[in-house]
């Protein structure tokens, strides 16, 4: 197969832009350049060649916060399809989360998604190993090397997951040597929550007020005591899908390396404010929920200044009928956000919530480093080729028709945009190319560097 030539982009790595060339030989990214050039002074003979004039090209995007449904949820969505929506999206590497039907608890459930995966992944791909009350020896026992941590429930959400039980959370906090991915909300404030606004609307809770049953008490409360017992033990947090400004004081700003405790937040909880749960008829209903105006403000400034690590999608399909239903504690929780969620932060990025350079940090960079990915996360000489193509220009409407994902909604319908993703490079090979999915690439399992843990 002949050496790639993708020349001319505009290039953003490590914190800086610059026009430039990139020489991809056997997947793995061989040269980076800067300057312009004449790709007709090349070889098509003995190369590829790409003119990328005019598009941005950023480090594909590693999403370390997926629901992609399989197994136990195949209606809603399933490896296949949710990664098909991830490199539509410039997502190239996904880690997926426990809460599947059987959950992902045990070893051979881990086996089992990896098998899959490698069948019908588009792209590159991990599973965490879910936390329960009675599992921690078997979490213990992992290879590691594969995996890129543990998720604990500290609320109820999809799958039943929760662990309240001090004891064993204590004792995995103890022991457990790598990354936890924590769902911080008090389960005991979200049942508080759920009897006196059932006693105030005995006809059901409307949805409109899912953020006062999956309250800012529950998250704070929750994400205190997460952080107190990682700073008393010392395990390494990762604290996910962040919500309101009084969190944010639990966290310190600045770069990740070094830090023990790291924090995550997502498109829709930079997007939207907890209105938009009623304005959509429950679209942007998810957990925890969506909070204030001032709150989202906060998260923006939060993102600019380091205090948030990374962004992760929390994608989590769901058909449009389990999301229709005008009652806070039956109408499904989640949404598809990976296939819009690099165009959404460029434009938030363009309005100057935060710059460019925060989008590649907290999608790219940030979650190789966090995580020590194996040469990925960076364009950068030695590493995997994985690359995501940016139109600067589209300026078109989201529409439902544009949807990958089987579910077939997405609650930016109707957003303009002006950011389009062209191409998706996975492993040195195009996923993605201007609608099209050429499916010629082969995805691998993500690799963690040993000092992982």
């Amino acid at each position: 197969m002949k050496p790639k030539i993708l020349c001319n982009g505009l290039i953003f790595n490590d914190g800086l832009r610059f026009r430039g060339t990139i020489a991809i030989v056997d997947g793995m990214i061989k040269k980076v350049e800067g300057g312009v050039i004449d790709p007709s002074t090349i070889s098509r003979e003995n190369y590829d060649v790409t003119d990328l004039r005019g598009k941005m090209v950023f480090p594909g995007f590693i999403d370390t916060h997926v629901h992609f449904r399989e197994p136990g949820f195949a209606e809603k969505g399933d490896i296949r399809s949710e990664s098909t929506a991830a490199v539509a999206g410039g997502c190239t590497t996904y880690f997926d989360m426990p809460n599947n039907i059987p959950p992902t608890t045990t070893i051979a459930a881990w086996q089992d998604k990896m098998e899959r995966a490698a069948e019908s992944s588009m792209a590159n791909y991990a599973f965490y190993l879910g936390v329960t009350a009675g599992n921690i020896d078997e979490l213990l026992r992992a290879d590691y090397t594969h995996i890129p941590g543990v998720k604990l429930f500290m609320g109820s959400s999809t799958g039943n997951m929760l662990v309240d039980n001090d004891d064993a959370i204590r004792r995995l906090f103890e022991e457990f040597p790598g990354i936890i991915a924590a769902h911080a909300e008090s389960e005991s404030e979200i049942a508080r929550n759920k009897a006196a606004l059932s006693e105030q609307y005995p006809g059901g809770i409307p949805v409109g007020l899912h953020h006062l049953v999956r309250s800012r008490e529950a998250c704070v409360k929750a994400t205190r005591r997460a952080v107190e017992l990682a700073r008393e033990t010392g395990a390494r947090l990762h604290v996910l899908h962040i919500t309101t400004a009084d969190e944010l004081e639990f966290f310190s700003p600045g770069a990740v390396e070094g830090k023990q405790i790291t924090a995550e937040t997502c498109p829709h909880y930079l997007y939207f404010d907890s209105s938009s749960v009623e304005s959509t008829g429950g679209l942007t209903k998810c957990n925890p929920a969506i909070k204030s105006i001032e709150d989202r403000r906060a998260l923006r400034h939060a993102v600019a200044d380091g205090v948030i690590d990374t962004i992760g999608t929390d994608h989590a399909p769901h058909q449009l009928v389990q999301k229709r239903v005008n009652n806070a504690l039956k109408a499904a929780s989640g949404m598809p956000s990976i296939q819009f969620a690099l165009p959404l932060m460029l434009q938030l990025a363009n309005r100057g919530c935060f710059t460019y350079e925060d989008v590649v940090e907290k999608m790219a960079h940030n979650p190789a480093r966090i995580f020590n990915i194996d040469r990925r996360g960076f364009i950068r000489p030695n590493y995997w080729a994985d690359l995501a193509v940016v139109d600067p220009d589209a300026d078109y409407e989201l529409d439902a028709s544009e949807v990958v994902s089987p579910c077939g909604w997405t609650p930016y319908e109707g957003v303009r945009l002006r950011f389009r993703v062209e191409q998706t490079w996975v492993n040195g090979e195009l996923a993605y190319n201007h609608g099209k999915f050429p499916g010629n690439h082969t995805p691998l399992p993500v690799r963690f560097s040993p000092s992982h843990y």
